[in-house]
């Protein structure tokens, strides 16, 4: 049974002015939302900018975190792929390296359709003695996880959850039919999280926690503990800095956004690039509004 309720945060990547990465900032990352209430970790994710950093990066990113967080609260890596062999050993050298449960995305640009879906989750969940969360994000895979496929890959033993990120509420709700102990769900999108703990999710997978990460938690864990009013009134008072997280491509605008803040965790990778000074005085505006 996979019981992580609340804040899981998708991790930013910093990196050194030379593009590199930038371990040191990780661990004091990974410290600071320890100490800040996050429930867990999600490294190498879209985030993580995971697609841009080589297989000998995130091992490294890997170890570094595992290392530093010795248990404290639980690591999820992602090691997804649109080439199902390689996700299946991408999988298998995290778990074996300690992490504590795997993300796991559906194949993006090549797709597929329903029973392909089924077998490329199946396939890892069957290789690996992990917990795996499936990725659902039509909007960056260009393909949804269909509702027969999560019907059937909810009973799998290894399947214990899904990160719903397609912002479609109906969707949402048609697959929340299909929670229970052993299968759950996490807000993808951090303009949602009230509405998705209404149909039954544990938490959220955050970009918000970035750089609020106690605050993040709390908002779950009213929810959660039946502060109902309170945790709405959270989700509408971060609603605009939300949006300005999200004003350009997801992680341009949490990486600036986390310099302001005196965090330094440095630039990005291209293809992602510097964003307009337009969208920057935004997103400062948006944090002055919240006292960032």
């Amino acid at each position: 049974m996979f019981d992580v309720k609340g804040s899981i945060v998708a991790l930013i990547t910093p990196f050194h002015e030379d593009g590199s990465v930038n371990f040191e900032k990780l661990k004091e990352l990974c410290e600071w939302h320890i100490q800040n209430a996050t429930d867990a970790l999600l490294i190498l994710g879209t985030t993580g900018e995971s697609s841009t950093m080589t297989h000998e990066e995130d091992d490294a990113v890997v170890k570094c975190v595992l290392s530093c967080v010795q248990g404290r609260v639980p690591v999820i890596v992602g090691s997804g792929s649109n080439c199902t062999q390689t996700m299946i050993e991408k999988s298998v050298k995290y778990a074996n390296m300690g992490a504590d449960a795997l993300l796991v995305i559906s194949p993006y640009y090549n797709k597929t359709n329903t029973q392909g879906m089924i077998q490329h989750f199946t396939a890892v969940a069957d290789a690996v003695n992990k917990p795996l969360i499936l990725y659902n994000v039509p909007g960056r895979t260009g393909c949804s996880i269909s509702e027969e496929a999560i019907r059937i890959l909810s009973k799998h033993p290894n399947i214990v959850g899904i990160k719903e990120a397609s912002g479609n509420i109906s969707y949402a709700a048609n697959i929340a039919r299909y929670l229970s102990d052993d299968f759950v769900m996490y807000s993808g999108n951090d303009d949602m999280i009230v509405p998705m703990l209404s149909l039954g999710a544990s938490g959220v997978i955050s970009v918000l926690a970035n750089v609020v990460p106690k605050q993040t938690h709390d908002m779950v864990m009213d929810y959660l503990q039946g502060n109902t009013k309170k945790a709405c009134a959270a989700q509408l008072y971060y609603l605009d800095l939300i949006h300005a997280l999200f004003c350009e491509v997801n992680p341009i605008p949490v990486k600036e956004a986390l310099n302001i803040m005196g965090k330094e965790v440095g630039g990005y990778r291209l293809p992602l690039y510097e964003m307009s000074e337009e969208h920057k005085a935004l997103l400062k505006q948006c944090m002055q509004e919240v006292g960032l």
